[in-house]
């Protein structure tokens, strides 16, 4: 049955950080369109993508409902305890652990570090017979497989053992039936991987986040259980193979059933780490044999990206080592079961390229000469030419070049600036020029504009030097209001402005569009409105004057006939006498 990869990318969340890149130890990353993304191809499933992304767009397959399903499915349901549980559920004894993951449903629980129990004897063994120059531990998936994928050649010194966790799988079907059902639990993200690819062994891998989830849904606190002291780890506790989730431990296992005095034991954590160390190593030069201990996590399997409590590393390492009960005893052959392996050969074709291929898409980027391969890092890749050859593969696009992007934009703004037939200027909070465009240069003065054409932009220039009106641009520091004049008299001159903020009170930009041509008709016809007003406004008040004399003159013979003083045509006077009522 087809699973979708343990990791995958909800590209509609990736917010473009590209810390997934940054922090992929092998750019197993596609990023297009603005968004970057898993690629299942080159994937080794060490989860570092998801432990860094603060957008959580990289997530880890959700496997809670299959395992919910299997229990359905099966009879019984055993549980393969990864060692990192002791710091998952610090303080928790392990009897109520294992009441809560009975409650769930499960027949049993057994330690996965029996398993690494088994590895240890049997690697033991081979180190005494065959002594080989070089041997590398089978016990990451994640690290091995890194070497299958990227360093093939060192890869034969891979143990040709399993996993402690299929060990451990198959120490149980031995004990329980092959009809059985196993449900991985620890903090590993590439065990999921693991089961996909070996269902006969391991059916379903859950990391201690999921477990967590399904623990609150059935309302299970481990803190704060009953104990439940009849409860035991079948078939038997384990012992010092528990040491195998810290870095080192699984050294130490070895070191402990003697007799490999003469084997170099190093430990390698990080796939970075692992990369330096091995990448173009030739077995010729060791002079002694060696026994690499590798982990894709640093400090070891307790603090994989799986793990949903997050301890300082060293309390991590501390719970392991306090909880661990070493034997020292190697296991008797009646005891150890066949965990021979074939591992999987699947190296990723790393393509090589010429100079020529690689220097024509430097040179779109904008990188010329050797010297201006910066390997800034910004872009996620390491190197310039590690992103050119990404570029090369359809596997990411230019943008991502902190550099690049910048000199597009600039390219871009210098364009705008040189077409708008505006003057353009962003000023800091001491008011000095930090852009401007030619044609604020030449607004004012020939002076300024020949100090442009030698210093484009002004960088540095005194704003109040070059302009009259400098105080809005002060003005809007100091308060972070716009402001806007539509026609700003400077002389003969008419100009529209406007000031803005781009950092409050830090930078602020200006437009400035002298537009005296179109302004001046207006002008004057404004003028030549308020003439005719004037003339008119004379006119009413003669006319005013006029009527009021005529006014007058009405009023004084009104007033005369009112009186009776008035003469007929003879001359003579008629005297109107008035009767009383």
């Amino acid at each position: 049955m087809e699973h979708q990869y343990p990791v995958y990318t909800v590209e509609t969340e990736c917010q473009d950080c590209r810390k997934c890149i940054r922090h992929c130890p092998v750019k197993a990353i596609r990023f297009g369109q603005g968004r970057a993304c898993v690629d299942p191809e080159r994937c080794i499933a060490c989860g570092q993508c998801v432990a860094v992304c603060p957008a959580q767009a990289q997530r880890v397959r959700d496997d809670l409902g299959r395992a919910k399903n299997l229990l359905q499915r099966k009879e019984r349901v055993y549980v393969s305890l990864g060692p990192g549980y002791v710091s998952e559920f610090a303080g928790v004894e392990p009897a109520k652990l294992i009441a809560g993951l009975k409650a769930l449903g499960f027949a049993g629980v057994s330690e996965s570090a029996l398993g690494a129990q088994q590895v240890s004897a049997q690697v033991v063994d081979r180190l005494k017979k065959d002594r080989p120059t070089l041997s590398l531990s089978s016990a990451c998936p994640a690290a091995v497989g890194f070497m299958h994928n990227y360093l093939p050649t060192q890869a034969k010194g891979v143990t040709p053992f399993l996993s402690p966790v299929l060990a451990h799988c198959r120490l149980l079907r031995r004990a329980f039936g092959e009809a059985v059902g196993i449900v991985f639990i620890g903090p590993c993200v590439a065990h999921k991987l693991e089961a996909d690819r070996n269902p006969e062994l391991l059916d379903i891998a859950l990391t201690f986040q999921e477990l967590q989830r399904w623990l609150q849904e059935v309302e299970f606190e481990p803190l704060r259980a009953v104990s439940e002291p009849q409860e035991r780890f079948i078939p038997e506790p384990a012992c010092e193979g528990a040491l195998y989730a810290v870095e080192g431990g699984m050294n130490d296992t070895l070191r402990m059933y003697g007799g490999v005095d003469e084997v170099r034991f190093m430990s390698l954590a990080g796939i970075r780490n692992i990369e330096r160390s091995l990448s173009g190593l030739r077995l010729e030069q060791l002079n002694s044999s060696v026994f690499l201990e590798l982990l894709a996590c640093q400090g070891g399997c307790v603090n994989g990206p799986g793990a949903s409590v997050k301890h300082p590393g060293l309390l991590n390492r501390l719970e392991v080592l306090n909880r661990v009960k070493v034997s020292a005893r190697p296991l008797q052959a009646a005891e150890l079961v066949d965990i021979s392996a074939v591992h999987r050969q699947d190296p990723i074709a790393v393509p090589r390229y010429e100079e020529d291929q690689l220097r024509g898409v430097l040179q779109r980027m904008g990188i010329e000469q050797a010297e201006d391969e910066l390997d800034c890092g910004g872009c996620g890749y390491e190197t310039c030419r590690g992103m050119a050859q990404a570029l090369y593969e359809g596997r990411a696009e230019a943008a991502i070049c902190p550099r690049y992007l910048r000199k597009q934009t600039q390219k871009k703004v210098n364009a705008l600036l040189r077409c708008m037939p505006s003057g353009v200027v962003i000023v800091d909070a001491e008011l000095k020029v930090m852009e401007c465009n030619e044609n604020f240069a030449r607004m004012f003065d020939e002076e300024t504009h020949s100090i442009y054409q030698a210093r484009p932009g002004l960088a540095g220039a005194v704003l109040e030097k070059l302009i009259p009106f400098a105080k809005y641009f002060r003005s809007v520091l100091d308060t972070g209001q716009d402001i806007y004049r539509d026609t700003l008299r400077l002389g003969n001159r008419i100009f529209n402005i406007a000031v803005f903020t781009i950092e409050p009170h830090r930078v602020v930009g200006g437009v400035v569009l002298d537009v005296t041509s179109s302004e001046m008709p207006r002008v004057q016809i404004a003028q030549l409105a308020q003439e005719v007003i004037r003339k008119n406004l004379d006119m009413v008040q003669e006319v005013a004057c006029r009527l009021g004399e005529n006014m007058a003159e009405t009023e004084i013979l009104l007033r005369s006939l009112a009186e009776g003083d008035v003469t007929d045509d003879g001359g003579e006077q008629e005297e109107v006498a008035s009767k009383p009522a």
